[in-house]
């Protein structure tokens, strides 16, 4: 009997000095996406509206855009290596057949990419958005909305927006770069999540040099289409809190919750009033502190008595960790403002200052509070006095004879001082922010809820940015990087269906974590990369003879890992099919 990765392997009947090779197959977290896609209906989807209607072509469309959604998920390669990393996986999980692997050079991703652009995009998000809602029944009720930059390298000169078959390109433009990264150019990825499990449900490509603000009103009117009702709930950024993009929503019946820009006019009239007035706060939520030892994290809740100029309510929050991280910051700023003015008396006294003036002195000061970020709270006062000097008038030892000469020269000084006013005027709101909305049933703690759940749409960003590594791009040109980003849009849906899937599975069966850290401690809320980076070392391996497969050995699953499928509702014949050999 032969033993190999402790399964016993039956001899075969063959001359003894016959020599046997075992080969593998890499399958590691592929029939896990796999499942996923398949209940999503990508490849039908994509066979739809890209058809292989080219008998010339090795590879379809569908399969090699199929299989850029599945690299993206597994672990993002750049396009030119897309054949490297499919040799050796088992053909199969990769939608392949046989020595496909070696046609999957950059030329032939790039046609297929144009061939995406040219589909009927819109309406393969759509059908592909639409089953998904209904298969795994995400709830719409409440969409959430944000935007983000994805930087890309080069001059692409041509990207100015120009059509490609009668469609508009997008412009590729230097702008507020997210990724702070002013010395490139980028274009603008606006996506929509539900607050169910924050699964992306629609995305839209701007121009590099768009304005936030001017995005809100087509993407709610998308939405309105793709959900087929206006009452939902729309919840996104500051960008929202304008006169126009509110008012779109409200007057086509929908309803919207954003926060209030620090400045505008609903803003300072709650911060003088709370001056004399006490706010009658309501607790909204209680959460244990980040250590220990700490006291928990309050958040309270109060609805201002007036209304916004628009007429919509304005709901205040106040955070006790805000509250906690406002004084502080504000008690740093002013300390680094005091050591600002200090630097600048230094220079005053010293004897090669170049502060000659007073104008020059108060621009000294006025520059280095305002790189502090203390000009509110710090002030300084110059003042400008004579310094008075004699000197004989002839060399030599002085006597009772000896005659002086008087010399006046102006001197500056300069001398800080707390404007004790404004400190104490800031940290009676300490911790507090608005939020507005024209929804008249929910009540503030309700609105909080439902703005509260935005920072999950950030996970989304660092999920497109980290694992998914959509940034930099490197492809020639601004239709084929408008179709990559469809690629990690469906990435990104995948991702966010395995993270729902798992944890909805965890609180239905009551688990408050499953061992996926190292030294298998608790994770409470499993990500995808996690839950995918367990099964990548799972293998297949053929014991072979003369060519031929003597006997196959499917991949050895930990309990760990039946765990997980079992919470995805994976069959474990995804890894161990009854018809291999």
């Amino acid at each position: 009997m032969l033993t190999d990765m402790g399964v016993d392997v039956k001899e075969p009947t063959m001359a003894a000095d016959e020599p046997y090779t075992l080969s593998r197959e890499h399958l590691g977290a592929l029939p896990v996406i796999n499942f996923f896609l398949a209940r999503m209906g990508v490849a039908e989807h994509l066979a739809t509206y890209l058809p292989a209607d080219d008998a010339r072509l090795r590879l379809t469309p569908a399969a090699v855009i199929a299989l850029v959604v599945r690299n993206i998920v597994a672990g993002h390669r750049p396009v030119y290596a897309l054949g490297e990393w499919a040799t050796p996986y088992d053909p199969a999980v990769l939608g392949l057949r046989p020595g496909d692997a070696e046609a999957l050079n950059d030329d032939r991703v790039g046609r297929m990419l144009d061939r995406l652009f040219d589909a009927d995009r819109a309406s393969l998000i759509t059908a592909t958005v639409l089953g998904v809602i209904r298969d795994f029944g995400v709830d719409v009720s409440q969409l959430h909305n944000d935007s983000t930059t994805v930087t890309v390298t080069g001059n692409y000169p041509a990207a100015d927006g120009r059509a490609r078959g009668g469609r508009a390109t997008p412009a590729i433009h230097h702008g507020h770069n997210k990724d702070h990264r002013p010395d490139l150019k980028q274009l603008l990825f606006i996506r929509t999540v539900s607050a169910d499990g924050a699964v992306p449900i629609a995305y839209r490509v701007a121009d590099g040099n768009t304005n936030d603000d001017l995005t809100h009103i087509p993407t709610w009117d998308e939405l309105h289409a793709l959900v087929g009702r206006a009452d939902f709930l729309y919840v996104a950024d500051s960008k929202l809190c304008s006169a126009q993009a509110m008012g779109h929503i409200n007057s086509h019946g929908g309803r919207f919750v954003t926060v209030v820009p620090h400045g505008r006019r609903e803003d300072t009239w709650f911060r003088d009033w709370a001056q004399t007035h006490a706010p009658a706060w309501a607790e909204a939520h209680r959460r244990p502190g980040a250590r220990l030892e700490g006291p928990d994290r309050v958040w309270r809740t109060f609805e201002a008595p007036a209304p916004s100029v628009d007429g919509y309510r304005v709901i205040w929050v106040h955070s006790s960790m805000k509250a906690a991280n406002d004084a502080q910051t504000r008690a740093g700023r002013i300390e680094a403002g005091l050591a600002a003015v200090d630097a600048v008396a230094a220079r005053l006294a010293g004897p090669k200052t170049r502060l000659k003036t007073k104008v020059a002195a108060e621009a000294a000061a006025t520059t280095a509070l305002t790189a502090a970020g203390a000009t509110r709270w710090v002030g300084f006062t110059i003042t400008e006095t004579t310094d008075v000097t004699y000197h004989q008038e002839r060399r030599g030892r002085p006597g009772s004879q000896t005659r002086y000469r008087r010399s006046e020269k102006p001197a500056l000084t300069i001398t800080a001082a707390i404007r004790a006013d404004n400190v104490a005027y800031d940290a009676v709101t300490d911790g507090c922010f608005p939020i507005i909305t024209n929804d008249t049933t929910m009540t503030p703690a309700d609105v909080f809820a439902a703005y509260r759940y935005q920072p999950n749409l950030e996970r989304r960003n660092h999920l497109l940015k980290g694992p998914q590594e959509v940034a930099p791009v490197y492809l020639e040109t601004a239709h084929r990087i408008e179709a990559l980003l469809l690629c990690h849009f469906l990435a990104m849906l995948t991702e966010a269906l395995i993270e729902r899937e798992i944890r909805t599975s965890m609180h239905t069966e009551g688990l408050t974590g499953i061992p996926l850290y190292p030294e298998l401690r608790n994770c409470p809320a499993p990500s995808a990369p996690r839950i995918l980076e367990i099964f990548n070392e799972l293998q297949r391996h053929h014991l072979q003879a003369r060519g031929q497969t003597v006997q196959t050995f499917q991949p050895q699953l930990t309990p760990l890992h039946q765990q997980v499928l079992d919470l995805l509702h994976i069959p474990a014949s995804a890894y161990s099919p009854t018809d291999a050999p």
